[in-house]
C-alpha cells in the first residue's frame, strides 16, 4: 500500500514534473512474469527513477545502510526506501552475500521484478566497471531473462556525497531481454558466470556511451581512498 501511494500519489507526480524523465524501449521489460533488470549505477537515486517510469511494481537490492540510520533523517529514509520497493542486504561477502541471493530469489520466485547493479556499487567516475556474477548465478538458479538498462544524468542530479538533488533532465535506456536458457543448470559453473556477465555488461556498453573499464568499481573506490589518505 505505501509503495503505490508513494510511487502514483506523491513522489511519481512531483519527480515526473521537476526531473522530466525520458525513457526509450518501456515496452521491453516483460508485462507479466520474473525478470532481473540490470543497470548501470552512477548515482543512489537510479533506485527512485527507474521504479517510477514502469508500469509493473519492482524491488530493487541496496546496501542495509539505508535501513539503520538514527534519528528523524534515519527514519524518514528507512520508510522512503521501504516504501519504493527497496530490500535491505548486507555486502560485506561470505554468508552475506548468500543471504542476498536467497533474498533475490524470494523475490523471482514471487513472479516479480528484481532490480540489481550488476558493478555490485556506484560507478565512482562516470565509468562502467567489470560486473559481479552474483547476478549471473542469481538469473542462472531463477531461470529468469535479464534486462539491461542505461540511466543517463543521474549522476549529474545527485552526484555521491549529495544528499538533495539538483534539479535536471535523466533518462533510461531498456534493451531488449537477455536470454541465458542455454546455460540452464551451469550455475555452479564460474567460467559460465563469468561469461554470461560479461555478456551482461557488453550490453550495458552498447546501451550506453560510458566507457568500459576491466576492473572493478570497488577496487578503484579503494585506490582513491588510499591516494587521499
Amino acid at each position: 500500500m505505501i509503495y503505490w501511494i508513494l510511487k502514483y500519489l506523491i513522489i511519481g507526480p512531483v519527480v515526473k514534473a521537476v526531473f522530466r524523465p525520458w525513457i526509450v524501449g518501456r515496452t521491453n521489460v516483460p508485462s507479466t512474469g520474473a525478470a532481473i533488470i540490470a543497470s548501470n549505477h552512477l548515482s543512489v537515486s537510479d533506485s527512485i527513477f527507474f521504479p517510477l517510469m514502469i508500469d509493473r511494481p519492482m524491488s530493487f537490492l541496496a546496501k542495509s545502510d539505508y535501513f539503520t540510520g538514527k534519528g528523524l533523517r534515519g527514519r524518514a529514509t528507512k520508510l522512503f526506501m521501504k516504501g519504493t520497493g527497496q530490500i535491505p542486504i548486507d555486502r560485506t561477502g561470505g554468508k552475506a552475500s548468500e543471504a542476498s541471493l536467497n533474498t533475490g530469489l524470494q523475490v523471482l520466485g514471487r513472479g516479480d521484478l528484481l532490480g540489481i547493479y550488476p558493478e555490485g556499487t556506484r560507478s565512482p567516475d562516470g565509468k562502467l566497471y567489470r560486473g559481479r556474477t552474483g547476478l549471473a548465478r542469481m538469473a542462472l538458479t531463477a531461470r529468469v531473462p535479464v534486462v539491461p538498462v542505461v540511466m543517463i544524468g543521474t549522476d549529474e542530479v545527485m552526484p555521491i556525497g549529495r544528499s538533495i538533488p539538483r534539479v535536471g533532465r535523466v533518462g533510461m535506456i531498456i534493451g531488449e531481454p537477455l536470454d541465458f536458457s542455454r546455460f540452464h543448470g551451469m550455475e555452479s559453473d564460474r567460467y559460465v558466470l563469468r561469461s554470461v556477465t560479461d555478456e551482461i555488461m557488453v550490453a550495458l556498453h552498447r546501451l550506453g556511451e560510458q566507457e568500459y573499464a576491466d576492473v572493478y568499481a570497488s577496487t578503484v573506490k579503494e585506490r582513491i581512498a588510499a591516494a587521499s589518505d
